[in-house]
C-alpha cells in the first residue's frame, strides 16, 4: 500500500474531539425587519413612492 507524502495521517482523521458550540438562538428570516436603521430605511422609500404616487392621481 502505496501513501501519498503530502497527507500526514492527522490530516485523514476526521473525528470531532467535542461537539460545535450550540447557536444563541435561531433566527428567521424576517429578523432583518426587526432591525432600526431597515425599517427607517424601509419608512422614507415607502413615503417617498406614497407622495409621488399621490403626485400622479391627483396633481397631474
Amino acid at each position: 500500500m502505496s501513501r501519498c507524502a503530502m497527507i500526514a495521517p492527522e490530516m485523514l482523521d476526521t473525528s470531532r474531539d467535542h461537539a460545535p458550540a450550540p447557536t444563541e438562538e435561531p433566527r428567521g428570516c424576517l429578523f432583518a425587519l426587526s432591525q432600526p436603521p431597515l425599517m427607517i430605511f424601509l419608512a422614507v422609500i415607502g413615503c417617498l413612492l406614497l407622495m409621488a404616487a399621490v403626485h400622479d392621481l391627483f396633481l397631474l
